[in-house]
């Protein structure tokens, strides 16, 4: 009774086994998925997206793969830089999986591998620059990993796509230090545009005197211009008035009396004359004998008149 029941457990558990192995090797692969397929612990052949068959006890899944492109965090560590400051630096990587026979046998764990080469590399490479290049060549940093991958990771059939530095982390001193020296440029500047604008306004107001004081000379130096044509063209006027007057007089004298015209009005000029001298109150002492009116006509108009 117990010998038969143990052929039974045997029989039942050897065709659930025989089951498993036939269920196990009817493999459905999904897209961007790859399976590594061993026969006899040799490789035998990668399967990419479809449905395969394997063959029972020979044929055996050894490892699977993602053809997508991989995000690896890399963890911070604290590097060291040329001027012996520590910082602590983190990062992520970009990989994808082109080979993936050499991704399985090339090297026992890819991702570790390069997540390990991307740390001693960043810290080679940063003790070479000073803490303040580190923080301007980020893209010098991540260009320089990506080239040691790019060599690195061709033996294990992985190609690093891209590395990017997430933060970089200097001491709590140093962050200080560099604050203050910051507001300290800051404050320097914020100082040197004020004396610029200082200055700017200074020269802007001379300038503005300085035109204004022209403007006014040349205002001053055109008035006098016009002031001078002016009197010139008013001296000119009355000259040429004059010149035409004593051009008509000289006329008028030669036509016939215009020389007793003229006497005639010289003489009564003349009285004209000297009622405005006669005023109340004044003395007069005059060489003329008034009472002969003919004899002073004569000394005014000349020893040529006969007749008044």
């Amino acid at each position: 009774m117990f010998v038969s029941l143990f052929l039974w457990i045997f029989w039942v558990g050897f065709l659930l086994y025989i089951a498993y192995k036939l269920y196990r090797s009817l493999r459905i692969v999904s897209a961007q998925e790859c399976i590594i397929v061993e026969r006899l612990g040799k490789y035998s052949r990668t399967l990419h997206a479809g449905f395969h068959i394997l063959i029972p006890f020979i044929d055996y899944d050894a490892y699977y793969h993602t053809l997508k492109e991989q995000a690896i965090d890399v963890p911070p560590q604290t590097c060291i830089t040329k001027d012996n400051v520590k910082v602590e630096m983190d990062g992520i990587l970009y990989l994808r999986v082109l080979d993936p026979q050499k991704a399985s046998y090339g090297i026992e764990d890819y991702r570790f591998a390069v997540t390990q080469l991307v740390q001693t590399t960043m810290r080679a490479i940063i003790g070479t620059m000073d803490l303040d290049t580190t923080f301007e060549t980020r893209e010098v940093i991540n260009s320089k990993i990506l080239e040691v991958l790019d060599q690195a990771g061709e033996p294990w059939g992985v190609r690093v796509n891209r590395y990017e530095i997430v933060n970089i982390a200097p001491p709590k001193s140093i962050i200080e230090a560099m604050e203050r020296e910051k507001k300290a440029q800051i404050t320097k500047k914020a100082q040197i545009s004020l004396s610029e604008g200082d200055r700017d306004s200074r020269i802007n107001r001379s300038l503005g005197i300085k035109e204004e004081a022209i403007n006014k000379s040349e205002g001053e130096k055109q008035k006098r211009i016009n002031e001078a044509e002016g009197q010139a063209a008013e001296i000119e006027s009355i000259a040429t008035a004059t010149a035409k007057g004593i051009e008509l007089l000289a006329a008028s004298i030669k036509t016939k009396g215009g020389k007793e015209a003229v006497k005639l009005r010289i003489a009564q000029r003349f009285i004209k004359e000297v009622e405005k001298l006669g005023q109340d109150g004044t003395e007069l002492v005059l060489p003329l004998n008034l009472s002969n009116f003919k004899s002073v006509m004569k000394s005014v108009l000349g020893s040529e008149d006969k007749k008044v």
